[in-house]
């Protein structure tokens, strides 16, 4: 008997198989389209295109990521393409993470969890176009072992929240503020606030501790754990001799 072609699947968020069909992948991403342009957006020739890169067993994470990835490249089409590939990829992280904010920063406790989380606005998340979430997704979420466990607007909660401890109303206002894209913080805040280690200071002015070995290493030191915690630094050198000066205790002179 002649062998009978396994159908290519999908592996389930929950585990289960299911075949790959081309209209309930047309239909995720369909949805994702409200607002866009229509007459230049074309959900199905995404999906062609996606279906043409996957293979028996892809998880749908990553199928998502591909229709992703594949409607950023579409861009040069129409720039609703870029819209589309950052709600996909957002709307796929909101599957793989959890809707509460008080799970996702354990700190939060029990008096103020209720207000917090329903002052967020997740919807808002969608409004970062593809790159924008991109660069968040690498470089500013919270991760655990390499997996993103914070959405756009988690981080944007926890800068506030981490910036006015106590002052639950500050926060709030803070958060409606970054969310609604009115102003944001500086890298080393989005990293760091609500965090153990809440440095948030964008800018350190060193001078050189010493003109001498200890002097210039002690400093080193200070830029090292200054940039250990994303912080920038404008160091002085004046204190160092000049190319051309003697040093002191050895016969020799100073040169570049």
């Amino acid at each position: 008997m002649p062998n009978v072609a396994e159908p290519m699947y999908v592996i389930k968020r929950d585990g289960r198989r299911e075949n790959v069909m081309f209209d309930k992948i047309t239909s995720r991403i369909q949805k994702l389209c409200y607002g866009l342009n229509m007459d230049y957006i074309d959900p199905a020739i995404v999906t062609m295109k996606v279906i043409n890169g996957i293979f028996k067993g892809v998880k749908t994470v990553e199928l998502d990521n591909l229709a992703a990835e594949t409607a950023a490249t579409m861009t040069t089409k129409h720039p609703d393409y870029a819209i589309l590939a950052a709600r996909i990829a957002i709307s796929n992280l909101h599957k793989e993470t959890t809707k509460a904010f008080s799970s996702v920063i354990e700190d939060l406790y029990n008096e103020n969890a209720e207000k917090l989380n329903s002052t967020i606005i997740y919807d808002r998340d969608f409004n970062y176009n593809y790159f924008g979430f991109k660069t968040l997704e690498r470089s500013y979420l919270l991760k655990i072992n390499g997996k993103v466990v914070e959405r756009p607007q988690h981080m944007l909660m926890r800068v506030s929240v981490g910036i006015h401890s106590e002052d639950v109303d500050a926060a709030i206002e803070t958060y409606h503020l970054m969310s609604d894209k009115w102003f944001t913080h500086a890298s080393p805040t989005l990293f760091n606030s609500g965090t153990p280690k809440p440095q948030l200071s964008s800018c350190f002015l060193l001078s050189m501790t010493d003109d001498s070995i200890e002097g210039i290493y002690d400093t080193l030191k200070r830029c090292a754990l200054i940039s250990k915690s994303a912080g920038g630094i404008g160091l002085n050198v004046h204190c160092i001799r000049a190319t051309g000066s003697y040093i002191a205790g050895v016969s020799f002179q100073f040169f570049k």
